[in-house]
Parts: structure tokens; sequence; C-alpha cells
């Protein structure tokens, strides 16, 4: 009796163990970027709001004007550049905000194929939500895989095409965009403030607005499909190099 009981207790452990081998990433890392610590949005906004938007304000050279955040704001990430630029979206138009450097890089150019390659995604997404617990202080979530992804993939179970792509601070990465603790409080606020809209995110493998040639990804033969999909959004975008404040 006593030997059943040892076996029975020896094979729910080994499968556990199994299942945590299999699903343990996709178990574990939305776990950890939602749900560690005890901040909220709102908390983490409340304690850093002012000096965050004194700070974007003097940067901007706006001191001692008084202005609104911007209702609706577009981010756009070049991988080549290793630069993510925020843009403002109104009535009279679309204007850079600011400008960040990477402050680190995983993979090469070239979209996100599947769980473990390193790559950062390359299309057209959207933020998903607001992490105010991340391991890498504070995150945004694009939500990847989207559609077009979806529909390029060969797997079956989406899950395999990989997840869990974060804009965020620190500056460790595997095929996420960091940007630095300071420049994620500036941008976590800007999309926080312009979430009652979709908050637009493009990431491109380098700035079709300068450089038009698209490049060769070797393993798929639609990158030029999806390049022109890139390349038309960000045609939207006007280039203001002297208003790239890079922090």
């Amino acid at each position: 009796m006593a030997l059943e009981k040892m076996t029975r207790k020896l094979i729910l452990i080994l499968g556990l163990i199994i299942v945590l081998l299999l699903f343990g990433k996709s178990f574990y890392m939305p776990l950890t970027n939602k749900a560690k610590g005890k901040e909220t949005v709102d908390s983490r906004i409340e304690s850093m709001e002012e000096s965050v938007w004194n700070r974007l304000e003097k940067d901007l050279g706006i001191a001692g004007y008084k202005m609104d955040y911007p209702k609706e704001i577009i981010l756009a990430a070049f991988k080549k550049e290793k630069i993510l630029q925020v843009y403002s979206k109104d009535g009279t138009g679309i204007k850079l905000i600011k400008a960040y450097p990477f402050t680190g890089f995983s993979g090469q150019l070239g979209p996100k194929l599947k769980e473990g390659d390193r790559q950062i995604p390359e299309g057209v997404y959207k933020v998903a939500y607001l992490n105010p617990n991340s391991s890498y202080y504070l995150s945004i979530k694009v939500n990847y895989p989207n559609q077009f992804d979806k529909s390029k993939t060969k797997f079956t179970d989406v899950s395999e095409m990989g997840g869990d792509i974060f804009i965020h601070g620190k500056s460790a990465t595997i095929g996420c965009i960091p940007i630095g603790d300071q420049a994620i409080e500036e941008v976590f606020l800007l999309t926080q403030k312009a979430m009652n809209k979709d908050v637009k995110v493009i990431i491109s493998p380098k700035d079709f607005r300068i450089h038009p040639d698209f490049p060769k990804i070797e393993g798929i033969d639609w990158e030029n499909e999806l390049y022109e999909i890139i390349k038309t959004e960000l045609k939207r975008l006007p280039i203001h190099p002297k208003r790239d404040t890079s922090s």
C-alpha cells in the first residue's frame, strides 16, 4: 500500500514537471508581468506624474508653457537605427514629441517568427496594457502576434509564435524594446494619458522614410507585403530631426 502511494506521488510530481517544462513560460511570464508587486497604473502615475511632466516640458523647451497631454499618440520603433519615436496626433496633424534610443537589442532585421528566436517583432501593433510592476521597472505590452502575423505563421498553435513583447525600462532584453528607466517613465505617462484611444505601435526594420529599400529576409517570401504595410504607416509621420531630443 505504501509503495502504491509513493508510486502515485512520483507520477504526480513527474506530471507537474512535464507541464512546467512545456507550458511554464506561457504561465509564468504573464503572471510576473501583470501581477508582480503591489503598484497599480494609477499609483505609479500619481507618484511620478509631476516630476516626469516637468522633465518633459524642460526637455522640449516649453517650460513655463502649459501644454495638455496629447489625447492620441503613436509609437514608432526602428530596429536598425535603434530608436523609439513618440508622436502626438490631433486636429492640427501629427507632431514628433521626442525620440529615445534603445538601451539594448537582440536579434536582427526581420520579423519575429517563433518562440525563442530573440527577434523584436515587425509590424503595426497596438498597446495591449500597461504594466506598473515589471521586472524591468515599467513596461508597455505590445499585442504581438497580430492578425497579419497569425496569417503568415506555419504554426497551428499560436503560442509557438512567442509573445510577451514589451517596451520597457532597464537595458537587458530578449526580443523586447528597452529604453531605460527615465525614458520609460515618460513614454509610460504619455501612453497612459492616451489610452482612451488605441495607441498604435509601428515596429520597422529601419526608417523607410529615409531608407526606402526593403531588406531581404531569409526563410520567408512575404517580407515585401509586410514592409509595404509598415512603409504606408510611416509615410503619415513627419520627420523633424531637430526635435529628436534623445535622452
